[in-house]
C-alpha cells in the first residue's frame, strides 16, 4: 500500500481539527467523532489545548484510505504557533488547506499559502462550514484565485466543466482536452503533484457533509513519491514525554530498524560535531497512543528514543543537510521570576524547551543577569507560562515585548581577523556582500587548497555558521549577507582549532565596521474589518504608522483593509481599533517579512549600542611582538599588516569625528552605517530660516524632489484636508508647488506612490512648470527618489530632497543630496508665498502707474 503524509493547515477557527476528526471517523480510524468544544477531540491531547480550544502542538494520527496508509498531521492554526506548523511542512507529501466558507481567505491563510509554496507541497482545499451563510461556490473559487493562485478548480462540479477548468491550468492538459474532450485521472493526479492544479471541495466537517466525496478524491488523486534505497530521514520535531526524549522523523529512504546505529556524519558537518547513537525504540504514534515497530519503512513518520543530539530540521543519512525556517519570532520578552529565584538555574532547567521549539531562542544575558525568549505574541506567552509551571514547577511572568530588529548590509566590504597571542596563530580574510532579502546568511570560499588546507577552510565555514553574528548598528542579528572566505593562514606548530574561531569572528566584525549597514524591522500583514464610517480614521492611522494598504473593499456597512505595516507601530493597534469602533472592528495580524526600518535613526539612538565596547564581539585583532600579544584597533589592522607583514589590506579609515550639532550627528550615523560620503552640504539649522531670493530666477541646475504623501501627512494644513479627501489634498499640494516654483524657478519633481497608475506603468505629468510622477504599481516614492538622485548626482547638479522619512534622509545623503525635512520646507514655502504676494502687489502697482500715464497721454492728445 502507498504511504502518504498529509498535513492539515488552516486559519484558527476554520474547523481544521473538526475536519481531522471527520476524516478519521469516516475512514474507520475512530469509533466516535470528538469535538473541540466538548474537549474530547482525538488530536487535541494536551490539557492546554483542551482548555483554550485551539491546536498548539502538531500531532499525528494513522488512517487507511483505499490503497493508501495515511499519516494525518494536525498542525496549529493560531498565528502565534505558525513556526510549529512550518516545521511539519518539511515532511508532508500533501497538504489540506481548510478555508472557512463564511470567512474566506484570511490573513493567516495567506501566510500558510506562502509557506506551502516555498516548500512546494501539493495542496487540496476543503471549504468548510458551508452549512452556514456564505458566498456561492463560484464566488469562493474566484476569491481563492484572486488572493492565492490561479490553479484552484471546483472538483465537486460536473466532470466536463471540471476538466475544462483543469485544462486551463496546463498546456499539456489543454492539448489532451482538445483532442479527446476529457482528461485521464492519472494526468490530473500528476498535475496536482506538480502544483499546477489545486482541487477544491466543499462541505461541513461538523455535519459530515462532503466528507465521503473528499476522501474519495484523496484516495484517487494522490501519488506516492519515489524513495531511494539508501537510508535517509528528516527530523521535524523533538519532544519529551515522561522523561523520555523523542525524536520525530520521517523515513525518506531505505528503512530504519530498532537498535540501528544512527549518525549525522556528512561532508557538511564539522568532525568535532559528529555523533553516533542507537535508535532504542521506534514508536508509531496515533494521537496519544503508540505501537512499537521493529522496522519503519519509507514514508513512515515515527518517534525514536535514545537520540540525544538531534534537532528539528536535521537530515540524517541520504537526507543530510538542514532545512531552515522562514518564520521567526518578531518580539523578545524578558522572563521574570519570583524574588529569590536562582535565575541561572532556572535558565538551565527551561533550556530543553528550545529543543522542542528552536524558534523560542531562550538566552541567558550574562551582563544583566536576565533570561529572554523570542515569541510570536501574547497567546504564546500565556501558553509558555503554563508549560513552565506544569513541567518545571516555576512561576514566571513576561515583561513588555521588544521588537526583534535585524541588520544587513547594502554594500560589500573586506574584513581581516588576526589572532596571535603567544603560542597561538590564525589569520582570516573575508568579504561580505549583500544577499537577496529573506535569504539569511550564506557562506563560500575563494581560497585554493594549496594556499589554505581544506580542513582549515571547513573549520572556518563551521565557525561562520555556528554563531549568530551581530550587526554593528544595534547589535541585532545579521541576515541576508553572503560571506566569502578570501584568504587565510595557519601555523604548523601554534595553530589550534579555537584560534580560527577567534580569527573568524573578528574578521566578520571587522568587515561589518567598514560596510554600509542597514537596520531592518519586522512587518505584519494585516486584515482590518470595520464599519465604513471608521475607514477614514483607519487609513490615516495606518499611514502614520508607515503602513501600506490596498484599496478598501466595502460590503454594505462593512469595509475591509488589507496591507502591511511595521510591527513596532501595529502591534497594539487592535486595542485602538476596538476602542474607536466600539468593539465592532476586527484586526488580524500575521508575520510578513523584514524591511528597512522606518525610524532607524531613532531606534539606533534609543538602543545605544557601541560595537567597539562589545568585547564579546570585537572587531579588533591580536598580534604578537617581543613575546607578548597586544590588540590592534579595527581601523588600524590593515595598515599594521601592510607595515609589518606585507599583507594586502584596505586603507586605514579616518577616526570618528567629534559631534557638534544634529546635522553632524546624523552625518556621523550615516558614515558609520554606510561609509564615507565626501562633500555633502546639509540644510541650515532651525535658527537659520531659509530665505527666497529677492526676485524670481530662471530655472537652472537645481533639482528639488518631493515625497508628496510624506509632505501631505507631515503638514497639519494638508493632513486635515486628507482626512476628508486625499485627492483634494494632493491637488492642493500641486497648486502650492506651482506657486513655489514660480518664485524659486527650480526643477521641481513631485512624486506620489502609484495612486494614478493603471496597468503597473509609471506616469509623468507636467502641470505648469513642475513635473508630477506617479510611480509604477507597488513602487514607493522613496525608491523612485533614490533612483532619481543617483542619476542626477552623476551630473554634479544641486539636488534637494524633501522628506521626513529618517531612513530616506540617510540614503539621499549618501548620493550627495541635501536633506530637507518636511516642516522646514513648509516654512520655506510660506516665505515663498509671501514673496509671491509682494511681487504681485508690485506688479499691480506698476500696472496702475502705466495705465495712469497712458490715460494721461490719451487725454493730452
Amino acid at each position: 500500500m502507498l504511504r502518504l503524509v498529509i498535513g492539515m493547515l488552516a486559519h484558527v477557527d476554520a474547523g481544521k481539527t473538526t475536519l481531522s476528526e471527520a476524516l478519521l471517523y469516516k475512514s474507520g480510524a475512530l469509533r466516535r467523532m470528538g469535538r473541540v468544544d466538548h474537549r474530547d477531540a482525538f488530536l487535541d491531547t494536551h490539557e492546554i489545548e483542551k482548555e483554550r480550544g485551539i491546536t498548539i502542538f502538531s500531532k499525528q494520527a494513522q488512517m487507511e484510505l483505499p490503497g493508501r496508509i495515511v499519516t494525518l498531521m494536525d498542525t496549529p492554526g493560531h498565528v502565534d504557533f505558525s513556526a510549529e506548523a512550518e516545521r511539519a511542512l518539511t515532511i508532508l507529501d500533501y497538504a489540506i488547506l481548510v478555508v472557512s466558507g463564511s470567512e474566506g481567505v484570511q490573513t493567516h491563510t495567506l501566510l500558510l499559502w506562502q509557506l506551502l509554496k516555498k516548500h512546494r507541497v501539493p495542496t487540496f482545499v476543503f471549504v468548510n462550514k458551508t452549512d452556514l451563510p456564505c458566498p456561492s461556490k463560484e464566488a469562493l473559487i474566484s476569491s481563492l484565485r484572486a488572493r492565492l493562485d490561479g490553479g484552484f478548480v471546483d472538483f465537486t462540479a460536473d466532470t466536463s466543466a471540471r476538466d475544462e477548468d483543469i485544462a486551463a491550468c496546463s498546456e499539456s492538459l489543454m492539448d489532451e482536452f482538445l483532442e479527446s474532450g476529457g482528461l485521464l485521472e492519472e494526468h490530473i493526479a500528476s498535475a496536482i503533484r506538480l502544483r499546477q492544479v489545486f482541487p477544491v471541495y466543499f462541505g461541513s466537517a461538523l455535519k459530515l457533509a462532503g466528507i465521503d466525496e473528499f476522501i474519495s478524491g484523496l484516495a484517487r488523486l494522490t501519488i506516492m513519491r519515489e524513495y531511494p534505497k539508501d537510508f535517509g530521514a528528516r527530523v521535524y520535531k523533538v519532544t519529551h514525554s515522561e522523561g523520555t526524549r523523542l525524536t520525530f522523523m520521517k523515513i525518506t529512504g531505505g528503512s530504519l530498524r530498532a537498535k540501528q546505529l544512527l549518525t549525522n556524519l556528512s561532508a557538511t558537518v564539522d568532525p568535532d560535531e559528529v555523533w553516533q547513537e542507537k535508535a532504542d525504540q521506534i514508536r508509531l504514534y496515533s494521537g496519544s497512543r503508540y505501537t512499537q515497530l521493529q522496522e519503519a519503512l519509507p514514508g513512515t513518520v515515527c518517534a525514536v528514543t535514545g537520540l540525544t543530539k538531534t534537532y528539528a530540521g536535521e537530515g540524517l543519512g541520504a537526507e543530510a543537510g538542514e532545512i531552515g525556517s522562514v518564520l521567526s519570532p518578531v518580539l523578545s520578552y524578558s522572563l521574570e521570576f519570583p524574588e529569590g529565584t536562582d535565575l541561572f538555574d532556572a535558565y538551565r532547567r527551561i533550556s530543553p524547551l528550545m529543543e522542542e521549539d528552536p524558534a523560542l531562542g531562550i538566552v541567558w544575558d550574562e551582563q544583566h543577569g536576565s533570561i529572554h525568549a523570542q515569541l510570536m505574541g501574547e497567546v504564546q506567552c500565556e501558553v509558555l507560562k503554563k508549560l513552565i509551571k506544569e513541567r518545571f514547577g516555576l512561576d514566571v511572568s513576561f515583561g513588555v515585548g521588544a521588537v526583534m530588529y535585524k541588520e544587513t548590509v547594502s554594500s560589500g566590504a573586506d574584513g581581516i581577523g588576526h589572532f596571535e597571542p603567544l603560542r597561538h596563530y590564525a589569520h582570516v580574510e573575508l568579504r561580505i556582500e549583500p544577499a537577496p532579502a529573506g535569504s539569511g546568511l550564506s557562506f563560500a570560499s575563494e581560497v585554493p587548497q594549496n594556499e589554505l588546507a581544506g580542513s582549515w577552510q571547513r573549520l572556518i565555514m563551521t565557525h561562520l555558521a555556528e554563531k549568530r553574528h551581530k550587526g554593528v548598528l544595534t547589535g541585532s542579528p545579521l541576515t541576508d549577507v553572503r560571506i566569502v572566505l578570501t584568504g587565510g593562514k595557519a601555523h604548523l606548530k601554534h595553530t589550534e582549532g579555537g584560534d580560527f574561531r577567534k580569527a573568524t569572528y573578528r574578521a566578520v566584525r571587522n568587515a561589518l565596521m567598514f560596510s554600509r549597514s542597514v537596520l531592518l524591522e519586522p512587518y505584519y500583514s494585516f486584515t482590518l474589518e470595520l464599519p465604513t464610517e471608521n475607514i477614514g480614521r483607519a487609513m490615516n492611522d495606518i499611514r502614520r504608522m508607515e503602513g501600506e494598504f490596498a484599496a478598501p473593499q466595502t460590503n454594505g456597512d462593512t469595509a475591509l483593509l488589507t496591507g502591511e505595516a511595521p510591527v513596532s507601530s501595529m502591534r497594539d493597534y487592535g486595542k485602538t481599533v476596538a476602542a474607536y469602533t466600539h468593539g465592532r472592528g476586527v484586526l488580524q495580524l500575521a508575520p510578513a517579512d523584514y524591511r528597512p526600518c522606518h525610524n532607524a535613526e531613532e531606534v539606533i539612538r534609543e538602543i545605544g549600542y557601541d560595537p567597539e565596547a562589545d568585547i564579546r564581539n570585537t572587531p579588533d585583532s591580536v598580534f604578537c611582538a617581543a613575546g607578548a600579544g597586544f590588540t590592534v584597533k579595527w581601523y588600524e589592522v590593515a595598515d599594521y599588516m601592510k607595515r609589518h607583514s606585507a599583507e594586502p589590506g584596505a586603507k586605514m579609515p579616518a577616526k570618528k569625528p567629534v559631534l557638534k550639532n544634529e546635522d553632524d550627528e546624523l552625518m556621523a550615523i550615516f558614515e558609520r552605517t554606510y561609509g564615507k560620503v565626501g562633500e555633502t552640504r546639509l540644510m541650515p539649522t532651525r535658527k537659520q530660516e531659509p530665505k527666497p531670493e529677492d526676485e524670481p530666477r530662471e530655472a537652472g541646475e537645481e533639482y528639488l524632489l518631493i515625497d508628496g504623501y510624506n509632505v501631505i501627512f507631515s503638514w497639519d494644513s494638508l493632513r486635515s484636508i486628507a482626512e476628508e479627501s486625499i485627492d483634494l489634498a494632493r491637488e492642493t499640494l500641486i497648486r502650492m508647488m506651482i506657486n513655489y516654483q514660480g518664485v524659486r524657478r527650480t526643477n521641481l519633481i513631485l512624486v506620489f506612490d502609484a495612486y494614478k497608475v493603471t496597468g503597473g506603468a509609471e506616469k509623468v505629468d507636467k502641470v505648469g512648470d513642475i513635473y508630477i510622477v506617479y510611480t509604477r504599481e507597488s513602487e514607493l516614492a522613496d525608491v523612485f527618489i533614490e533612483r532619481a538622485v543617483q542619476k542626477l548626482s552623476k551630473t554634479k547638479r544641486n539636488i534637494r530632497v524633501v522628506t521626513s522619512d529618517g531612513m530616506e534622509q540617510l540614503i539621499v545623503m549618501s548620493r550627495g543630496a541635501l536633506r530637507v525635512p518636511a516642516p522646514a520646507f513648509e516654512k520655506e514655502v510660506g516665505l515663498a508665498d509671501e514673496r509671491l504676494k509682494d511681487i504681485m502687489k508690485k506688479l499691480e502697482t506698476e500696472g496702475k502707474t502705466v495705465l495712469h500715464l497712458w490715460q494721461r497721454m490719451i487725454g493730452d492728445s
